[in-house]
């Protein structure tokens, strides 16, 4: 209704109203989400008790009003026209495979999809769908939940009980954990939706091959990249000075922190990554049009230092609080060199998962090509054999997906 009244209504007023639409769902986000936050934080400087707010927030909240709020600002901005059918807009706001964990998809670009269902799907696009799902479920099941199990989450709970080096390996297996449930989150998503005749888009592209900062988030969580750059960097003022440019980054990167979550560690996360944004936009400034490295030497040190530079900030993304990621870099910093508790397979599935990182995109799509030409009992015996490997390799009973948090 809001969409359709735009039309009709002057620029003043139209303005106002989409003002209206945004705060009320950063209203309903805050209180859902960090109104608790603000009063521990509260009572916590003024050495008071806080009030109790113990409502539970909806599951995927946070998705949920991004994605409305794509809307009303799409259309203040000309970028669409309004949905006439209720039914579609209300379906793309809360379509049930990216309300949880994204993709955070524009309703003006699902909407009309949705208006146009009823096409009967190809053998060969059935067939990459159920390729899609099976790939994120074995990245889900055989890789993320096995290592978050067997390692991850023993020693974030209790890191003083393992030497510096197996904190360290931790922390690799968390990166990897994270990017393959995440991922594989956003293929079974995107698997579902090619089952309805609907498109969503990608949302992760390789991101620890990423040469820089700026490039990770190209790279990384693809869709709420562009959601800050497009509805909230762009918004800022003085984007088009240089220094107001740089504490916009910040700016940006610590509500991206804070979405996540309403927690210190999740703004020190922000900030790292905000901060960085900022000093590599500094140096591409500074660098003018002179060409960038092409060894492959310096190709791969810069890879290998922005991977490093992000996995470490993930430290504080994991940590149940600053005092635990504190813990943790400390017992890295110790340098205690042993591995004892680190088992054989999950060594193996941890250079399974950075070796798969670095496959060649084209393998994948081979894969999925080939899968999807299959006879249909070829398809179903491939799928049969990747629930019997789950059924025996994966740990008893399924996580949650860890971005059904945020």
């Amino acid at each position: 209704m809001l969409g359709l009244s735009q039309a009709l209504l002057s620029a003043g007023a139209r303005r106002l109203l989409v003002s209206l639409s945004v705060l009320m769902h950063l209203g309903i986000l805050a209180s859902f989400k960090y109104m608790p936050f603000l009063l521990a934080t509260w009572g916590s400087l003024a050495h008071q008790t806080p009030p109790k707010w113990s409502w539970v927030y909806p599951l995927g909240i946070s998705f949920f009003c991004f994605q409305s709020m794509t809307y009303t600002i799409d259309l203040y901005r000309g970028e669409g026209r309004p949905i006439k059918s209720l039914l579609a807009h209300f379906s793309a706001v809360s379509f049930f495979p990216t309300t949880l964990s994204g993709p955070i998809t524009r309703v003006l670009a699902l909407a009309p999809q949705m208006e146009k269902t009823g096409r009967k799907l190809e053998p060969a696009e059935s067939g990459r769908a159920f390729y899609r799902i099976g790939l994120g479920l074995l990245k889900k099941l055989l890789i993320a939940d096995f290592l978050g199990e067997n390692l991850v989450m023993r020693v974030f709970d209790t890191p003083n009980l393992y030497t510096g080096l197996e904190c360290m390996v931790a922390v690799y297996a968390y990166a990897a954990q994270l990017y393959y449930d995440f991922s594989g989150y956003t293929d079974i998503a995107i698997g579902s939706a090619m089952l309805l005749g609907l498109k969503l888009p990608e949302n992760f592209n390789r991101p620890y091959q990423a040469l820089n900062i700026s490039e990770f988030w190209r790279r990384w969580h693809i869709s709420l990249s562009n959601w800050l750059r497009d509805y909230l960097y762009y918004s800022l003022p003085g984007k088009r000075r240089r220094g107001a440019s740089y504490w916009n980054l910040v700016a940006t990167m610590l509500i991206g922190g804070l979405w996540h979550g309403a927690a210190w560690t999740f703004v020190a996360w922000g900030g790292l990554h905000g901060l960085a944004l900022a000093a590599h936009h500094g140096y591409r400034s500074w660098r003018g049009n002179r060409p960038a490295p092409e060894s492959r030497a310096m190709r791969l040190a810069l890879r290998l230092g922005t991977a490093h530079f992000v996995i470490f900030a993930w430290v504080f993304f994991r940590a149940s609080s600053l005092e635990n990621a504190w813990d943790v870099l400390s017992r890295i910093a110790s340098m205690t060199a042993s591995l004892a508790n680190v088992s054989a397979p999950v060594a193996v599935v941890l250079l399974i998962a950075a070796a798969a990182h670095y496959f060649p995109r084209q393998w994948n799509e081979r894969c999925a090509t080939l899968y999807s030409k299959a006879p249909f009992f070829a398809q179903a015996a491939i799928l049969a054999a990747l629930i019997v490997a789950i059924e025996y390799v994966a740990v008893t009973g399924a996580a949650p997906f860890l971005y059904t948090q945020f």
